[in-house]
């Protein structure tokens, strides 16, 4: 194999890939990067195992070929070189030479064939989604999954596709978070997949930058988002997500609608006084304001009043103020509306104009 390449064309890409791959590794072959020439392209992919991303490059290949290198020492080089160096790779036995300019480094290979793929051929239907729009709906949700959860299947998110909508929840038991986006997605029943962490941060990152739409088909075991020049594939988690419908509270009749800036900056400094290891803040709601008070071990407080929209009965409530802080940080309408009940029942937080998102939390005692 021979190529060469302008460092601006690969560095992007080859960042892209190496992302999944991890420091310490039980495979060495895991550690590198598969590069494909053929053509007048170049392929790179990178997997863990659990997720596998694939990018194609167009550029000029002098001898087709397939070999496997480091990934972060490729990385490293390309990064070290100046902007718009020109990268010479060629692969010689069980070794690659990387040239530019005056550099020269030699990498140590291992055999291409030995290179895993997590790929499954299976697949059970095919839907293409906005990308955009499918970016928001997870980033809106993936914040409330749990992490490191014995309930395997809470440390991901779940999403779910029926004839007219793509679904995704996420919950670590004490909060959940719900957003929907209306698509004609094709299937005929109610289809649900748990995407794991790593699987969600990545397609994130795919997703990031690209304004058309996305194809994603749905596997047995697998999910794939395919776009012009990358491909993402990840396990899925294999279990059986809580029925989140039940969790959402349904009487409340208590409604505080207030600004979403206002409220966060008021709890953001509330909370700087509050236990380090509890996070908890009570909120008094009273006529047109809510008192936020939090203190800690050391005797210190913090209080804050908070003009909003209210007009119910008084009531305190105790949340922890992350859960509250995380809401409102994905939240993009001006106005919030919070609906409660009792102190000891969880809460419903809503964009005012935005019936596409959903957020509960629960309460704690302080």
């Amino acid at each position: 194999m021979k190529i060469s390449i302008n460092r601006e064309l690969l560095i992007g890409p080859l960042q892209t890939v190496a992302s999944v791959v991890e420091k310490r590794q039980a495979l060495p072959i895991l550690s590198n990067v598969l590069i494909t020439a053929e053509g007048n392209a170049l392929t790179l992919t990178a997997t863990d195992m659990e997720v596998e991303i694939i990018v194609r490059v167009n550029t000029s290949v002098d001898a087709a070929g397939t070999i496997t290198l480091p990934a972060r020492k490729l990385v490293d080089i390309c990064r070290a070189l100046p902007p718009e160096a020109t990268i010479n790779i060629e692969a010689k036995e069980n070794r690659a030479i990387v040239r530019s300019g005056r550099s020269r480094f030699a990498l140590s290979t291992l055999p291409a064939a030995d290179f895993p793929s997590v790929g499954d051929a299976q697949v059970s239907f095919k839907v293409a989604v906005q990308a955009k729009a499918l970016r928001d709906l997870i980033s809106d949700t993936q914040f409330a999954m749990a992490h490191q959860d014995v309930r395997y299947y809470l440390n991901g998110l779940l999403l779910e596709f029926t004839p007219e909508r793509v679904r995704a929840v996420a919950t670590d038991g004490h909060r959940m978070a719900l957003g929907e986006l209306v698509w004609q997605t094709g299937v005929k029943e109610g289809v649900q997949i748990i995407l794991p962490r790593k699987g969600v941060a990545e397609i994130i990152r795919l997703l990031a930058e690209l304004d058309g739409e996305v194809d994603l088909q749905v596997g047995p075991s697998h999910l794939k988002a395919q776009t012009d020049s990358r491909v993402l594939t990840t396990k899925l988690i294999d279990g059986r997500f809580p029925e989140y419908g039940r969790v959402i509270p349904t009487k409340s009749d208590k409604v505080v609608v207030g600004d979403r800036e206002t409220l966060r900056q008021g709890l953001a400094r509330t909370s700087i006084l509050s236990n380090e290891k509890f996070r908890g803040v009570r909120l008094a709601l009273k006529h047109g304001q809510i008192h936020a008070l939090a203190h800690n071990p050391d005797h210190e407080e913090a209080e804050e009043e908070i003009a909003v929209e209210y007009a119910g009965a008084d009531l305190e409530i105790g949340f922890n103020v992350v859960y509250l802080l995380d809401v409102l940080s994905v939240i993009k309408t001006e106005k919030v509306q919070i609906e409660l009940s009792t102190p000891d029942k969880s809460c419903l937080i809503q964009p005012v104009g935005d019936a596409t998102r959903q957020y509960v939390v629960m309460p704690m005692r302080l």
